[in-house]
């Protein structure tokens, strides 16, 4: 089981890029919608992709997927993990928690954060 990071955790995290994000979901979905910041890596190509995206296995690595019931996420992060990537994490509850949140995302569906 991947160690997880908390949404806050994560926002937290963002800013001074302290982590690499990747959107473990489909093309399509991330070209609608993904966390700001994040990079596009599913799992049928971790093995071809991941040396050119992740170049430092060291890298903190946290991978989302759509919400707690996605398994994408998880699947990369073993497959990461597999391939000597020695600090990933998962954002289990995903991008419908993030936007649920009122936090950025971009793509088709771009907006910026709401302010309260």
């Amino acid at each position: 089981m991947t160690e997880l990071i908390t949404r806050d955790e994560l926002a937290a995290a963002l800013p001074d890029h302290s982590v690499v994000l990747l959107d473990t979901l489909p093309a399509e979905h991330y070209d609608r919608a993904h966390i700001r910041g994040a990079l596009n890596l599913v799992e049928a190509d971790v093995e071809s992709m991941a040396p050119q995206v992740l170049p430092d296995r060291d890298a903190a690595i946290v991978t989302y997927c759509a919400n707690i019931s996605c398994r994408n996420s998880e699947n990369v992060a073993g497959r990461l993990r597999a391939l000597g990537y020695s600090n990933v994490r998962k954002y289990r509850e995903g991008i419908a928690d993030w936007e649920s949140a009122g936090l950025p995302i971009d793509g088709a569906g771009t907006r910026e954060p709401v302010t309260g």
